[in-house]
């Protein structure tokens, strides 16, 4: 099309970068926009050209390519090598680059009526609702991930009309009121001239047809309420609280819509003995002062299993043993937490008479006199330890 150097048409310098370029080709776009200038062949022409520049200045790879052979890189290109396009754009594919530049759509579709003739373009696109639901995990479960399949109560596809709301194909009518464009365009007469607004149809809803005779299952809604069994993976480590998205879960739309999101909220059951801190994994361990005294061996539960462990003789009440990664793992990754084993000294409170004789004795003992020596460490000093 245009042989004018691109740079020159947007008004930008050859080392402009994208956000630049993006900015002089919307204020063109806008200028010269044909519903703007309805009839001007120049303001057409100008627009075409703006959009044919931004469509390759835009492009890192074409922008190299024009920099380095300018127009002629059309020629590489026709000739089977690597060009960079342009030339050949039609309204169709500049008005397509708007979703790019006014984020999501021409910002004309509103005030001056949009592109003319786009048919499809008013049709309203509707959406179900989400749905929420509880899932509650047991620790083994958050642990080691799951997959749950949870019966759900929600509003299906009807399988009557296949979700279309109609007795059958011949119900449907191109609506009289927009024309089958889901749209309807108003001219008002202002002091600037001429200004066309759209809005949806009134008579469709937007959806461009209406329906003759209805379906007798779900009344013209394409939808019904029903049940549907929706598996759902659970991945390892997630905690209390925390929300799963699944897409296109939730409540189905009318008539062909897009289906909305189900939303899963984690409960977790507690544990009968261990107790979840973050990542780590508690367990309060109870022993009496005989076996702290001289030392034993005891199983003590986890996530995986029950798994034995040793208590060294003078093992004092407080101390926390760590079990390395027997806790919770990270959500998406492979680090896990651990377990900590918090020793507490029981002390019984009935003592038969023989074992009253035989403590009394001891009673008087050196090694059973309270001595903290310099090397002991209080409860507070070994949490901090550990974690550091």
């Amino acid at each position: 099309m245009s042989k004018r150097d691109y740079y020159d048409i947007l008004g930008v310098a050859k080392g402009a970068d994208a956000d630049e370029i993006k900015k002089a080709y919307r204020k063109m776009a806008i200028k010269y926009h044909p519903d703007k200038n309805q009839g001007d062949k120049a303001a057409e022409d100008k627009f075409k050209e703006a959009a044919e520049a931004y469509e390759v200045l835009s492009n890192p790879e074409k922008r190299q390519r024009y920099d380095q052979f300018g127009h002629a890189a059309n020629a590489h290109s026709a000739n089977g090598g690597g060009g960079y396009g342009g030339g050949g754009m039609n309204m169709d594919d500049i008005f397509s680059q708007f979703g790019d530049i006014f984020g999501g759509g021409s910002p004309f579709e509103g005030f001056f009526g949009g592109r003319q003739g786009g048919g499809q373009a008013g049709r309203r696109v509707t959406r179900g609702s989400n749905l929420r639901i509880k899932v509650r995990l047991t620790l083994e479960e958050i642990a080691n991930g799951t997959e749950k399949k949870i019966k759900v109560n929600k509003q299906i596809i009807c399988k009557t009309c296949d979700g279309t709301g109609a007795k059958d194909r011949s119900s449907f009518q191109t609506c009289k009121t927009c024309g089958g464009s889901g749209a309807v365009r108003r001219v008002t007469n202002t002091i600037l001239g001429q200004m066309q607004t759209t809005s949806t149809c009134p008579t469709c809803n937007g959806e461009g047809s209406t329906i003759l005779s209805k379906c007798t299952s779900c009344h013209g809604d394409g939808v019904i309420r029903g049940e549907e069994t929706i598996s759902i993976n659970i991945p390892a480590g997630v905690s209390e609280g925390m929300q799963l998205s699944m897409s296109g879960k939730g409540n189905a739309a009318p008539r062909g819509g897009l289906p909305g999101d189900l939303i899963i909220l984690i409960e977790e059951i507690p544990h009968e003995t261990l107790k979840r801190d973050g990542n780590n994994v508690i367990y309060d361990l109870h022993i009496n002062f005989v076996d702290a005294a001289i030392g034993t061996s005891v199983e003590v539960p986890t996530i995986d299993g029950k798994v034995k462990i040793k208590i060294d003789p003078g093992t004092q009440g407080g101390k926390i043993l760590r079990l390395k990664s027997k806790g919770v793992p990270e959500v998406n990754s492979y680090h896990r937490g651990d377990q900590l084993v918090h020793i507490n000294i029981w002390t019984p409170k009935a003592l038969s008479h023989e074992e009253r004789e035989i403590l009394e004795k001891l009673q008087s003992s050196p090694n059973f006199k309270p001595n903290p020596g310099k090397n002991e460490k209080s409860f507070f000093e070994r949490m901090k330890e550990y974690f550091e």
